[in-house]
C-alpha cells in the first residue's frame, strides 16, 4: 500500500534524521515527518557542533564513542566532507573538588574503552597556551573527542537516507497516533494518515507533546540556552574547553576554536530557563564574555560576531530516553538527549536501527535497559 511504511519517525532533526539512515540502511520503508520546513531546523541548528564520548553515564559513553567512530570516518566511508576535526576535549579543574570529581570518573571512562588521561596544570598550558594557570590543577584530556557541522552532518544524513528510499515530509505535524489491539497501527498528520506498526519519537524539545498524543507522559522539557561566535582569530586554543565551576547566574561554560579560527562558547543557565524561548537575552553577552575571559585572558579584545539561542530536551537525570514503551507495541522513545543530540545522534540512530531489527548485542542491550523511560532518574550525569 503506498502509505503504509515499516517505520514512522516524528522529527528530522539530530536523531530524527540519522535513525532514518540507519534503519533504510537495513532495508526498510521508513517515512519521517517534520513540522518545519527542512531538515535540522529545531534544536539542530543551534547546536555549536562538540561530540565528545567524555560523560559520567555508562550507556551515554558508549553511544557517543560509536557516534564518534561513525563521523570520524564519514569522510572515508561515503565521501561528505563534514568538517570533521579531531580536536579533543578537556574539562579543566580550578578547585579540589572538581579535581577529584573528574579523577574518580576516570576509572569508569577507562574502562569503558575512552582514551582520556589526567594531565598536570603544565600538560594543560601547554593544550591551551594562554589559559589562565592562575589556580588551574590541572584536567582530563580526551583526544579523540572532536567536532564536526551540524548542518552539514544533518545534509548528508539526510541525503543518503533519502538515496536508500527513505521519505521526508516538511511542513507536516504529527496531530494523532492510533493503536490498533495494544500495538501502534496509524499515524494522522494534518496533510494525511499513514499506517505503520513502528512509530518512533525523536522530536527532542516537541517528544512530551507528540506522546501525549498516545497517552504516554514523558518527562522532557525544553531549557533555553544561548552561544556565541567571534570574528576569526589566529589559533590558540586546541581542544574543547569545558569549565564546570558555578558561577552567578551559570553553572558551567565550555568553548573551543573552530578551524576557521572563531571561538564559540556557550554557559548552563543557572537556574534553568524552561521553555521554547528562541529570542536573545541582554544576559548571556556579559556573563558568556566574562567567563571567557577568565579562561582565556587574551581574548578580552576579541569581537562577537553573533549570538543565538536554542532548546536543549531536558530530562530529570541528564540522560536520554531511549527504547520501548511498556503498553504500547511498536512505539519508541529516541528523545530527551539535554542538548547532547548532535554528539549522540548517529550513536542513538544505529542502536534504534538495531532495536527495530532485532540485533542488538547484549552491549547495546544493556545500554537501552539504563536509559529506559520508566527509569527511578535517581542518577545525574556529572559532565553535562
Amino acid at each position: 500500500m503506498k502509505n503504509t511504511y515499516d517505520v514512522i519517525i516524528a522529527g528530522a532533526g539530530s536523531v530524527g534524521t540519522p535513525t532514518a539512515f540507519f534503519l533504510s540502511k537495513a532495508g526498510l520503508k521508513v517515512l519521517v515527518i517534520e513540522p518545519l520546513a527542512s531538515t535540522g531546523q529545531g534544536s539542530n541548528k543551534h547546536a555549536i557542533g562538540g561530540v565528545r564520548a567524555t560523560h559520567s553515564d555508562p550507556a551515554k559513553i558508549l553511544l557517543c564513542a560509536n557516534s564518534i567512530k561513525i563521523l570520524s570516518s564519514w569522510q572515508n566511508t561515503y565521501g561528505d566532507d563534514i568538517e570533521w576535526n579531531t580536536c579533543g576535549y578537556s574539562f579543566v579543574a580550578y578547585d579540589a573538588i572538581i579535581e577529584k570529581t573528574l579523577k574518580d570518573l576516570l576509572v569508569l571512562q577507562k574502562s569503558l574503552g575512552l582514551n582520556i588521561d589526567w594531565r598536570d596544570t603544565a600538560g594543560i598550558v601547554e593544550l591551551v597556551p594562554d589559559i589562565n594557570a592562575d589556580h588551574l590543577i590541572g584536567g582530563t584530556y580526551s583526544p579523540e573527542d572532536g567536532s564536526a557541522s551540524p548542518m552539514k552532518t544533518s545534509f548528508v544524513f539526510y541525503s543518503h537516507a533519502c538515496r536508500m528510499g527513505a521519505e521526508f515530509h516538511f511542513n507536516e505535524k504529527v496531530t494523532a497516533v492510533h493503536t490498533k489491539g495494544g500495538r501502534i497501527s496509524q499515524v494522522d498528520t494534518n496533510k494525511g494518515s499513514y499506517f505503520t506498526n513502528t512509530f518512533i519519537n525523536a522530536a527532542g524539545s516537541w517528544s512530551a507533546e507528540v506522546s501525549d498524543l498516545l497517552g504516554v507522559s514523558i518527562p522532557v522539557k525544553p531549557d533555553a540556552h544561548e552561544a556565541g561566535i567571534t570574528e576569526s582569530i589566529a589559533p590558540m586554543v586546541g581542544p574543547m574547553v569545558v569549565d564546570i565551576r558555578e558561577r552567578p547566574g551559570s553553572s558551567n561554560f565550555y568553548f573551543y576554536q573552530h578551524p576557521t579560527g572563531k571561538i564559540i562558547f556557550c554557559v548552563t543557565p543557572n537556574p534553568q530557563i524552561w521553555g521554547f524561548y528562541e529570542k536573545d537575552t541582554s544576559k548571556f553577552l556579559p556573563m558568556g564574555c566574562q567567563r571567557l575571559i577568565e579562561v582565556v585572558p587574551k581574548l578580552a579584545n576579541a569581537r562577537v560576531r553573533r549570538t543565538w539561542r536554542g532548546t536543549y530536551p531536558m530530562t530529570p537525570d541528564g540522560s536520554p530516553l531511549l527504547g520501548k514503551v511498556t503498553g504500547v507495541d511498536g512505539y519508541i522513545l529516541a528523545t530527551g538527549m539535554c542538548g547532547q543530540g548532535f554528539m549522540l545522534g548517529p550513536g542513538v540512530g544505529e542502536i534504534t536501527s538495531h532495536l527495530v531489527t532485532d540485533s542488538l548485542s547484549d552491549q547495546e542491550a544493556q545500554s537501552l535497559n539504563a536509559l529506559r523511560y520508566d527509569r527511578a532518574f535517581t542518577s545525574k550525569e556529572m559532565l553535562k
